[in-house]
């Protein structure tokens, strides 16, 4: 893992989640969202709450984490309580 990003994603833990899940769960929306600020930003905190769990039939919130990292197809660098930091290479803009 590259240096400077260790020290963005240590950065990213200390701050406010930039996404969070609600109760509607793992909607199209909340999913572009994260997508989004994924190929803005490459490195996104997103909080879940415990009612999102419920709405996706899960009660394991690192499965629930797990399902999100796989639809979005990224890295989850760091699962702490119902809080996640996600990693995507940023894509390079051709000119």
């Amino acid at each position: 893992m590259p240096r400077g990003l260790r020290r963005e994603l240590k950065r990213r833990m200390e701050g406010r989640a930039d996404v969070n899940v609600g109760k509607q769960g793992l909607t199209q929306s909340v999913l572009d969202e994260i997508s989004r600020r994924l190929d803005e930003q490459e490195v996104v905190k997103v909080r879940v709450l415990k009612s999102a769990l419920a709405a996706e039939g899960l009660e394991d919130r690192k499965e629930f984490m797990e399902r999100l990292a796989e639809r979005l197809q990224v890295d989850a660098m760091e699962v702490r309580g119902y809080t996640a930091v996600l990693y995507r290479r940023r894509k390079r803009r051709i000119l």
